[in-house]
């Protein structure tokens, strides 16, 4: 008669195994440790019995790494955060410039000047995506929408790039805006509204 453990036995069996004192004396990250620390005296070992100048230049090298994995890693993050600006102006959810208007105003009615900020600065640029002034492409930021309306209003120019910095700022740099801040984008809206 063979041997052989059903599954449920064999599972059994292996807990019962592993849970051996003999198994679980140190955890892993002592083991990692141990393990670091070993590989660190064989260097110092080696470093040691080097010549000075062999030690001096393997030490540059080693901070010379050491500094390009921190430039490499800082270059990753303001990558990603570039990459999550780029988001598109308008959102994923697509509403009427109409409707994002009135959310920026009872946004601004409830003194949550930042939200008043975003949805206003939306509703502007959807209108004038609407009236067939911007393009709505893909991923079109709030820079984007502040050169195609400067290219069409350059007298207002100034005052859209202002209000596209305070849309990036106040969405992706978690920026407190304020409530002249929130009435200057509305107002800029109704003056691109019926500008021609």
């Amino acid at each position: 008669m063979p041997l052989t453990p059903t599954p449920d036995e064999a599972r059994s069996e292996l807990r019962r195994e592993l849970l051996r004192p003999e198994y679980n004396d140190e955890n892993l990250l002592d083991r990692v440790l141990r393990w670091v620390e070993r590989r660190l005296d064989a260097a110092l070992d080696v470093a040691s019995s080097a010549p000075p100048l062999t030690t001096l230049a393997a030490m540059l090298v080693l901070a010379g790494l050491v500094a390009a994995a921190a430039w490499l890693v800082s270059r990753q993050r303001s990558s990603a955060r570039q990459e999550s600006r780029a988001g598109s102006v308008l959102g994923e959810e697509r509403a009427t410039a109409a409707q994002l208007r009135r959310r920026a105003e009872e946004a601004l009615a409830q003194e949550r000047y930042a939200e008043a900020v975003v949805e206003g600065f939306r509703a502007l640029a959807l209108r004038q995506v609407e009236r067939g002034l911007v393009e709505d492409a893909p991923g079109l930021t709030a820079q984007d929408v502040a050169r195609a309306l400067a290219a069409e209003f350059p007298d207002r120019a100034h005052a859209v790039g202002a209000g596209a910095r305070l849309f990036d700022e106040v969405l992706y740099g978690d920026r407190e805006a304020t409530l002249p801040q929130a009435t200057e984008v509305l107002a800029l809206d109704d003056e691109l509204a019926v500008a021609r």
